[in-house]
């Protein structure tokens, strides 16, 4: 059944706490991307912008220890009331006018080091608190809040700000925050693991980097769990910096659109992604998800390649549109590969090295905002994509017997 996940309570208040946060944090991203382009025209200072807000992924396997020794629930509680504090920051420079490009970068930074762990205690939530049998529905379910917001949170950020002005559109992203973390309070409660106040700090700091090596080291002797891991990194360094980062420069200096014009650019992506996740929920997700996630990978970069040599915006929107639902199908594969092969014990730690991955993408805008100044936009594309085709046939070739030949993980 669709929506079997919903009977358990912890995910009736989980849910809409993750749209209420994933609405915010696109609105943010698109207000604050196109602020940084429009105000010193640089793609390079727009990568750094990106790349500014994946700091915390080179903490994200600390952030699964913490998760697993406190509980996702508390560790989302005070992530997010992060997020809601920066944003009424935001708020208050830009109603007194003093906001600036660099303020922008010093809160897409500080929210930078928080924001890339939600997704690691989101799924650590769902692995700890949903039945086997309904998993691969709650990971669509869930990733279906990060779609709905790139589609109708790309359109009310552009929308709002355009119409309205920044000073009110913060003020409904700042409301949205602050409801998120008002419901992420009903989700289930865990008693922390253990009593961190008996023992000294210097056995409990040794504790907690045993337990970060435990959850490394159960990374790398598990091929199931390595796979994936270096296919996500790859995805990280070279597709999402084309259909992510780079649109606010696409949209104003290839298609030369406004803020809208870049709202309608990520939406038909994410309502791809949208798509995707809606046929994983209905269909339970295929036999073998490994398989599903290298054939969907594979597709997704061929999709980019044509992607980088358009010149008009309506052929683009339908092949972002495609492209978003093949990349879904991939990611919700992956993510259920990684959630049932990682074990109770190790679930939050390996969903924090799975975050670990991210860091390539701060690491693939860099690059290519270089690139293009360089070699122009086409050729940057091109090289990217073909790059990630190549090396996602290798990773399948080296780990084929976990990643082509494994049969079902996730029994629906």
């Amino acid at each position: 059944m669709i929506l079997a996940p919903f009977r358990v309570r912890s995910f009736r208040y989980q849910w809409p706490a993750d749209l209420l946060t994933s609405w915010a944090s696109e609105m943010e991203t698109i207000i604050l991307g196109w602020y940084v382009m429009v105000h010193t025209g640089s793609v390079v200072l727009l990568t750094v912008f990106g790349s500014l807000q994946f700091l915390g992924t080179l903490l994200a396997p600390m952030f699964g220890v913490l998760g697993d020794r406190v509980g996702p629930r508390l560790m989302l509680c005070a992530m997010r009331g992060i997020y809601a504090g920066l944003a009424g920051v935001v708020l208050l420079l830009a109603a007194t006018g003093w906001l600036a490009p660099g303020w922008v970068l010093l809160i897409a930074g500080l929210n930078g080091i928080v924001r890339p762990n939600d997704l690691v205690m989101r799924n650590s939530l769902i692995g700890e608190t949903i039945p086997p049998a309904q998993l691969m529905g709650a990971v669509g379910l869930s990733r279906a809040t990060m779609d709905s917001a790139r589609v109708g949170g790309a359109l009310a950020g552009a929308g709002l700000s355009t119409f309205l002005g920044l000073p009110i559109t913060y003020c409904v992203v700042t409301a949205c925050y602050l409801g998120g973390l008002a419901l992420t309070l009903g989700v289930a409660r865990r008693r922390p693991v253990g009593d961190p106040t008996a023992v000294l700090p210097e056995a409990l700091l040794a504790a907690r980097w045993q337990e970060l090596k435990d959850g490394l080291a159960h990374v790398l002797s598990t091929p199931r769990l390595l796979a994936p891991i270096c296919l996500a990194f790859l995805i990280n360094l070279t597709a999402y910096p084309v259909s992510g980062g780079l649109l606010p420069y696409v949209a104003r200096t290839i298609y030369q659109v406004d803020a809208t014009g870049l709202g309608w650019l990520v939406a038909s992506f994410s309502l791809g992604g949208l798509l995707g996740s809606a046929t994983m929920v209905t269909t339970g997700g295929g036999r073998r998800p490994e398989r599903m996630t290298l054939i969907y990978t594979a597709v997704w970069y061929a999709l980019l390649l044509g992607f980088g040599h358009l010149r008009s915006i309506g052929p683009a929107l339908l092949l972002l549109l495609a492209a978003g639902f093949v990349q879904n199908v991939a990611m919700i594969s992956m993510t259920a590969t990684l959630i049932t092969g990682s074990g109770d014990r190790f679930r939050a730690r390996v969903m924090g090295v799975r975050t670990l991955a991210v860091y390539g993408l701060p690491l693939g805008l860099m690059a290519s905002g270089a690139l293009v100044e360089r070699i122009g936009y086409p050729l940057t594309i091109t090289a990217g994509a073909a790059t990630g085709l190549l090396f996602t046939l290798l990773i399948g070739v080296k780990w084929r017997t976990a990643m082509w030949r494994a049969g079902r993980v996730v029994p629906v």
